[in-house]
């Protein structure tokens, strides 16, 4: 089991530029990142106490505090006598909005934002397949209205966007699944910042996206419970295909 040397560590990172007000929100958030980064690789041990105090000009109380949380989310293991050891990827909380933002930042390859996409997907399918069988009339005008709206601000990427997500969290709230729809809110906020979530985007690509919320539209108008979740999943894995310059690899989210 290798060790960080105190001097790697203290080279790494020098004191603050500016003192953070929440010392150990911020000296947690630096070690999550560097734990996902590979500073602190799989199965070594963080540097001992007095070395993390130092470098991040702490007392132990704080740094206790950062290990604890990130104990809490599953980047590493405390034990007595062995000291503070990082766990595998495989035990880490994805969903935590610290990990994650580290993994996407960090993913080049867009791996993790895939795995969100599918997750999305999966999510999104069956809703969309509970809302046709659910939705009243006033939640089919809502989304019919959306999507003529839409139509209009295909030259408005933001205002597109913003008008995009209320058609979605729509239907949704029509399938009456707050734990789906709390998980998809949740993964999107925490990603929906980042670059390569966004990918490309323009007026053509909003077009045809918002062919896809049309289709997705008169499969839940039309009470067409697996043609709603057939057009929900196509909408979903073309338009992540577009935006990450894929459209061409159909299979790449076969999952």
């Amino acid at each position: 089991m290798s060790v960080t040397r105190p001097d790697q560590d203290a080279a790494a990172t020098p004191g603050w530029t500016r003192r953070p007000a929440s010392l150990a929100v911020a000296v947690t958030a630096e070690l999550v990142q560097r734990v996902v980064r590979g500073t602190y690789a799989e199965g070594t041990t963080l540097p001992p106490e007095p070395v993390l105090c130092e470098t991040f000009s702490v007392s132990r109380t704080v740094i206790r505090e950062a290990v604890k949380v990130l104990q809490e989310k599953g980047l590493v293991r405390v034990r007595q006598g062995a000291g503070t050891t990082v766990t595998p990827m495989a035990q880490w909380n994805m969903l935590d909005e610290l990990v994650l933002a580290a993994a996407v930042a960090e993913d080049e390859s867009l791996a993790i934002l895939d795995d969100v996409v599918v997750t999305r997907r999966l999510l999104e399918s069956d809703m969309a397949q509970v809302a046709a069988r659910t939705a009243g009339q006033d939640t089919v005008d809502r989304l019919r209205a959306l999507v003529d709206r839409m139509d209009e601000l295909v030259g408005d990427t933001p205002s597109y966007e913003e008008h995009d997500r209320l058609f979605h969290d729509t239907i949704m709230q029509a399938s009456g699944n707050r734990i789906a729809r709390g998980v998809v809110r949740s993964l999107e906020r925490q990603v929906l910042n980042s670059a390569g979530y966004h990918g490309r985007s323009g007026r053509d690509m909003c077009t045809a996206s918002n062919k896809g919320h049309r289709r997705i539209c008169e499969r839940i108008a039309a009470r067409d419970e697996a043609g709603a979740a057939q057009a929900m999943f196509t909408h979903i894995t073309e338009a992540w295909l577009v935006r990450r310059g894929d459209a061409g690899d159909p299979g790449r989210l076969k999952r």
